[in-house]
């Protein structure tokens, strides 16, 4: 994974993949950020909050695409999550994956 991707995202064609594969949005920003606006099926939690959560994401058994506002803490939560097992992608900012859902 190039520096780019681990801090923006990946390309749209990654996350295209992800999305056909059945992926879990995640999106690690504040509780207020995802009430004012968010992807339709995401699940919210803080970034803050993952480590004590890890086990609920490991129980979805589902690759998951994660999401913050520009891809910054989202490239934080992707690698813990993959240091724990889990098969996840770091989306990117959140317009960076609607627009690969709505593509």
């Amino acid at each position: 994974m190039g520096i780019l991707s681990a801090l923006f995202g990946q390309s749209t064609n990654q996350l295209a993949e992800y999305i056909e594969k059945g992926a879990i949005y995640l999106d690690v920003r504040t509780e207020k950020e995802f009430n004012t606006n968010h992807i339709k099926t995401a699940i919210n939690i803080p970034l803050q909050e993952l480590n004590y959560r890890v086990d609920e994401i490991k129980k979805t058994n589902k690759p998951i695409i994660v999401y913050c506002a520009s891809g910054m803490r989202s490239a934080n939560a992707t690698s813990f999550l993959k240091q724990n097992g889990i098969d996840a992608i770091n989306g990117g900012g959140i317009s960076k994956v609607r627009n690969a859902i709505f593509k």
